[in-house]
């Protein structure tokens, strides 16, 4: 939010002190202060509904992504595998048919952790029965 708001006032404020001349017209000045009144609106906008959700997905994903541990169940780019091995920037993933794929750390886009996975396997299928 401070790097934000230094952002917006570092853009407003050559126009702020422009906008304070006297010689300017009343009725200008006043269509000046509501067109950055709009400016200023639209950004906090941009801010609350598009760019501070997005952050808040990013930091979770990173979050889960530094959680990796062996056995977890990852998606990346639509392959889905389990966590054979862990590196520094990839993952060693292994596949249904037993073999093995590396893929970036930051293309996995779903994580399910081994114990989310043992307590789903273990509890009982309902019937197709009614």
């Amino acid at each position: 939010m401070k790097k934000f708001l230094c952002f917006a006032f570092s853009l407003l404020s050559p126009l702020l002190l422009f906008a304070e001349e006297e010689a300017l017209p009343a009725t200008r000045q006043q269509n000046m202060w509501q067109t950055f009144m709009m400016i200023g609106v639209a950004l906090v906008f941009f801010y609350l509904i598009l760019w501070r959700p997005e952050q808040k997905r990013r930091k979770k994903m990173e979050n889960k992504r530094q959680g990796l541990a062996k056995g977890d169940r990852v998606t990346a780019m639509g392959i889905v595998g389990t966590v054979a091995r862990l590196e520094a920037n990839t993952v060693i993933l292994k596949m249904v048919d037993g073999a093995k794929i590396e893929v970036l750390k930051s293309a996995i886009t779903d994580v399910q952790p081994a114990a989310e996975l043992k307590t789903t396997a273990s509890e009982p299928q309902p019937n197709g029965s009614g």
